[in-house]
């Protein structure tokens, strides 16, 4: 089991209250835990991934174990914490501005 949070507008949009806990077969990646999270919360397709490309979106992070994963290939092992459950992924809105 995989738990998930998400920032405030994403979790209005999917209508979720707290954490996501999702289960995926296999190995753990990125690729995965989104895939299976916009299968369960269809609304949440195009508001984390560009439709087109699968990309992250440009004010969108991803978190795990302290460590910013948003640059990682999404094809890459999440860590052991976050694919036992023990540890959430997180999918952090950015911040920009001045």
């Amino acid at each position: 089991m995989i738990r998930v949070v998400l920032p405030a507008h994403l979790r209005t949009l999917a209508r979720i209250d707290g954490e996501v806990e999702l289960d995926v077969e296999g190995r753990a990646t990125q690729r995965v835990v989104l895939d299976a999270l916009e299968t369960r919360y269809p609304m949440l397709r195009g508001a984390i991934r560009d439709h087109a490309s699968g990309r992250r979106r440009a004010f969108v992070r991803f978190f795990a174990c302290e460590e910013d994963l948003s640059h990682e290939p999404p094809d890459d092992p999440l860590p052991d914490a976050v694919a036992r459950g023990s540890e959430p992924f997180l999918v952090v809105g950015a911040m920009a501005g001045g």
